[in-house]
């Protein structure tokens, strides 16, 4: 899509993104390598333009003369084969310049339709130090629009797969000092054992670097953008003193997250510890990096039934033993919402309704709220699980949820997690030990007494609330007909889940679980992962497992 802008999605939700110049653009730029000026002796015949997918011959020849070019430094020639020349110039030039990258090596693979993966091996120099560099990458071949020839579709990715548009490549003395961040009982936490927490160290390194007491080393690195975000380390060529930065971490319940999320691609895991709220575990298995176990922004789907199920118990509308109604679907201003498969369970009590994740049970009781049905939710998660405030201060960047008020059908969907609604896993992990707790407790990863910043605060549930929620979480967990029983069958101690599965898009199902286990509480996403407890669930336990 080359049409002045781009699409791209941002933890789980779709935003337009200024793109580069277009196709068209690139012959207005003089960027088509000249040559072709019609036939000899005919000023006014039109020279003929080529349309349509380009040849694997063709795919082949610009792939390798681009490669070619870039390895041999010569970055004008190499943009000259991109749709972008004045955008790949100044980034290819600075691999050689301000990146102090050389003897470039680049190993394309074979070509998937019209992309082609290849691996860089090169080396840095810089003062005197010197270190090997490789990643791999892909680039994509397109057909210019005016000029029909072959061209690399220019992204910056296709230089470094972490470099963003306006970001740059450096080497030199790092404008930061070095850190060595450590879990809550002092053990090193690095990118090479903990591949997650890649996007968290640079974080905290940026954050706390200078006020921990270390020195800059000399470094490869990718400076962003944006002021006030962080620097992405690629390559250290010499260390410099590190500060010593602690965390809520455990490197145990890390490790287990890290392999949790393998299973599945597009999955992340949040662990928090509610007595306390101490961040013990944060992963991902994302392409695209994005930290969205702390930053996603996705409906959550029935998880949101726990805070539902609260608002129900504290406005006099259910409680546990009650008898509910469960029919398999349930109309909201004209909009049919249905059970899965459509089930209906008759003579229900609201904690097995929660057990099977019965969404009309969900949304029958909110009618009686009228006008105030669009916004209960919303209060209920601010006042009680401390979501939707704008004021974590987690230590790092984090989203603290979304539940704004609704009106019409989207207040029906919002009570099942749907909707306007967005949450992340460290958000639903959240939900879970506010629950475990009987009360909110901000998540963190950095304690308040390092920089002295403000913790977000909620009330205390009422206890008899509090027990009827854990009580249900509990049944879901264990029993006959809970949805959470199979994945939590291998996780001991005093237990609880929800599942959640969210529709988006007209896509698979976002899969998502959250639970407990005596004083650990984590929630996971895989998204098109299907079910909650087919995907999001076994990941869940794992990291439950490993608090044990």
């Amino acid at each position: 899509m080359r049409s002045g802008a781009k699409v791209a999605v941002v933890g789980g939700v779709f935003v337009l993104v200024a793109g580069g110049v277009g196709y068209g653009a690139y012959s207005v730029l003089g960027s088509d390598g000249g040559g072709d000026s019609g036939n000899v002796g005919s000023r006014n015949a039109t020279p003929e333009v080529k349309t349509g997918p380009p040849s694997a011959a063709e795919i082949s020849e610009t792939s390798k003369s681009f490669f070619d070019a870039w390895a041999a430094g010569d970055a004008a020639s190499a943009a000259l084969l991109t749709n972008n020349e004045a955008g790949a110039e100044p980034v290819l030039a600075s691999y050689g310049g301000a990146a102090h990258i050389g003897n470039v090596k680049i190993t394309p693979g074979p070509a998937v339709g019209r992309k082609v993966p290849y691996t860089v091996k090169a080396t840095v120099s810089y003062g005197g130090k010197t270190r090997p560099l490789s990643y791999a990458s892909e680039l994509t071949v397109v057909r210019g629009l005016t000029t029909g020839k072959a061209l690399v579709d220019w992204e910056p990715t296709v230089v470094h797969p972490r470099l963003t548009e306006g970001a740059t490549l450096r080497t030199g003395e790092s404008p930061t000092a070095a850190i060595e961040a450590v879990d809550r009982n002092g053990i090193v936490l690095t990118k090479e054992k903990y591949p997650s927490l890649g996007t968290i160290l640079d974080t905290l390194r940026q954050k706390y670097g200078d006020s921990a007491g270390g020195t800059p080393g000399i470094e490869t690195w990718i400076e962003p953008a944006e002021d006030g975000q962080a620097d992405i380390n690629l390559l250290t060529l010499a260390k410099g003193k590190p500060g010593k930065v602690r965390t809520t971490l455990d490197a145990n319940v890390q490790a287990a997250a890290e392999k949790a999320v393998k299973r599945y691609g597009e999955s992340s895991v949040a662990a928090v510890q509610p007595s306390t709220g101490a961040i013990r575990a944060i992963a991902n298995n994302r392409k695209d990096g994005y930290n969205a176990a702390m930053s996603g922004q996705l409906a959550p789907g029935s998880t949101m039934k726990i805070v539902t199920a609260a608002m129900i118990i504290q406005n006099g509308l259910g409680s546990i033993d009650a008898a509910v109604e469960c029919p398999s679907t349930v109309s909201w201003d004209g909009v049919t919402f249905h059970n899965l498969k459509d089930f209906s369970v008759s003579n229900a009590t609201l904690r097995e309704a929660f057990a099977r994740s019965c969404n009309s049970t969900f949304i029958k009781p909110i009618k009686p709220l009228g006008d105030r049905a669009g916004s209960a939710l919303g209060q209920e998660a601010r006042d009680y699980f401390g979501l939707g405030q704008d004021n974590w201060q987690t230590g790092v960047p984090s989203f603290d949820g979304r539940i704004p008020e609704s009106s019409g059908a989207e207040t029906a969907a919002s009570y099942i997690g749907q909707g306007k609604v967005l949450m992340s896993p460290l958000n639903m992990a959240s939900v879970s030990a506010t629950v475990k707790n009987g009360g909110f407790k901000q998540p963190y990863l950095i304690a308040r007494d390092l920089d002295d910043r403000p913790f977000a605060e909620a009330r205390p549930l009422p206890a008899n609330v509090a027990e009827q929620l854990r009580q249900m979480m509990r049944y879901t967990a264990t029993s006959t007909y809970g949805t959470g029983t199979k994945p939590m069958a291998s996780v001991g101690g005093d237990k609880g889940a929800k599942t959640g599965s969210a529709e988006v898009d007209g896509q698979t199902s976002n899969s998502w679980f959250t639970g407990f286990s005596n004083d650990l509480a984590a929630a996971a996403v895989v998204q098109e992962g299907g079910h909650g407890g087919e995907a999001a669930g076994p990941v869940v336990a794992e990291v439950l497992r490993a608090g044990g």
